[in-house]
């Protein structure tokens, strides 16, 4: 989240012009696990400072690793005193020195990209991000107040069943209250009125 408590007209007229003549980074390293191409953290780095020093323009990073995360504060200061910061952060692959220092430098080179407003592409973010996927919940087994809710709805002959059936899901969990009405609403359909 960028902070901007500490900035100033000054600045945003500064980032303006700087923006206006930066360009994006070139893609000129190659990750071979992936076959691909990116703006390394030097390429990001030497395209930005240039321009922006021109018009006063500093770009300041600080890391960090606490509970095990990266962190990265970058802070775009202005001769004029102004400032802008943000802080970024991951879990790293590897908790060792290589896999902290390579998502920070990862965090080093998205931060000075998106706080200079430039693009380069990631195709080797993924070795340096822990990715292992999110645990997934297994379905969860139906209750047995929802199975028999659903059996009685199958078998009810009559408005009057279904309603009590519809009262009885109250206590359910949403989920199962969800299925347990869309099959009494489906089931009142088929049952002719008398």
């Amino acid at each position: 989240m960028m902070n901007l408590d500490h900035s100033n007209a000054a600045l945003f007229a500064a980032l303006a012009l700087a923006q206006s003549e930066v360009e994006n980074a070139t893609k000129g390293s190659v990750n071979p696990h992936f076959k691909s191409r990116y703006a390394d953290l030097a390429e990001v780095l030497n395209t930005v400072r240039p321009v922006f020093a021109k018009h006063g323009i500093a770009i300041v990073q600080s890391t960090g690793f606490s509970d095990g995360l990266v962190s990265v504060t970058t802070a775009l200061v202005h001769k004029e005193g102004g400032y802008v910061t943000s802080v970024a952060s991951c879990t790293p692959a590897k908790t060792d020195a290589p896999g902290i220092g390579s998502a920070t430098t990862y965090l080093r080179r998205y931060s000075a990209a998106a706080m200079a407003g430039i693009s380069q592409e990631d195709d080797d973010g993924v070795s340096a991000m822990h990715n292992n996927p999110a645990p997934t919940k297994a379905p969860a087994k139906p209750s047995n107040a929802l199975l028999d809710v659903l059996a009685a709805t199958e078998d009810a002959t009559s408005e009057e069943v279904l309603r009590n059936l519809y009262k009885a899901t109250e206590t359910f969990a949403e989920h199962e209250k969800a299925e347990a009405r869309k099959a009494i609403v489906q089931k009142r359909s088929t049952i002719t009125k008398v």
